[in-house]
């Protein structure tokens, strides 16, 4: 059998194998000290690297699409312009996003997660900026405190995780507003047009909210848009 079957059969057995409450709670303090570690790793490292812009997108892009040549060139003119890039250390747009950083030489940083498939680490991450993590609660933290701009291409529940957690942070004022730029008109309209059409219509949002992200086609508008911000507030780039 498959090691990934026999890890994830070990793991689900022992989820569902019942366990008294002291060992419940002792297998709770010491995952605490553990978390505790993730954050503390974190905020050494990323406090160190300056203004960075996201990038996000599927892990499963590949390097022929589209997609993939978009975000490579949006990495390459954000470094240009002195800001450093962080992504979520994979493959697909992930890797894209490090190698445009890496080519434009600026900082290229990677936030990695451990997971059965799909996320082995990309060359492009400068090797000092590479960090794996177990929780992605952690991992998201370092995304919304050390980035001053997300930039979402398309992708699958892991980019829609993200993004929505951002928006929702900007939303509820848990958050300084940042930008949130979306790219491709084509793969978001559909979403966008739901967004509207449903949840703006049944007033579970406020038409107000609809201005927190913003649709682009290109790689100039997206850094444009990423560039204004940091001129508005006098923010200085990585040179």
């Amino acid at each position: 059998m498959h090691q990934f079957g026999l890890n994830e059969e070990d793991r689900i057995r022992e989820a569902i194998t019942p366990k008294s409450w002291n060992e419940i709670m002792t297998s709770d303090s010491w995952e605490v000290f553990k978390i505790m570690a993730e954050f503390v790793e974190g905020f050494e490292k990323l406090g160190r690297i300056g203004p960075c812009v996201s990038i996000f997108g599927s892990a499963r892009t590949h390097p022929s699409d589209r997609y993939y040549k978009l975000a490579e060139e949006i990495a390459y003119l954000l470094t240009k312009k002195g800001f450093g890039v962080i992504s979520g250390g994979g493959p697909g747009i992930m890797e894209a996003a490090n190698k445009g950083a890496h080519f434009g030489g600026g900082k290229s940083v990677g936030l990695n997660i451990e997971l059965p498939f799909e996320q082995s680490s990309n060359p492009f991450i400068d090797p000092d900026k590479l960090m794996i993590f177990d929780y992605f609660f952690v991992r998201k933290v370092m995304f919304m405190k050390y980035s001053q701009g997300y930039i979402v291409l398309p992708g699958g529940f892991g980019t829609m995780d993200e993004l929505f957690e951002a928006i929702t942070l900007v939303q509820t004022h848990k958050t300084v507003r940042f930008p949130i730029v979306l790219v491709s008109k084509e793969y978001w309209q559909g979403l966008i047009d739901w967004i509207k059409n449903k949840m703006l219509t049944e007033m579970n949002i406020n038409a107000a909210d609809l201005d927190i992200f913003s649709l682009v086609d290109t790689a100039d508008e997206a850094v444009e848009i990423i560039e204004k911000y940091y001129n508005k507030y006098a923010l200085k780039p990585n040179f």
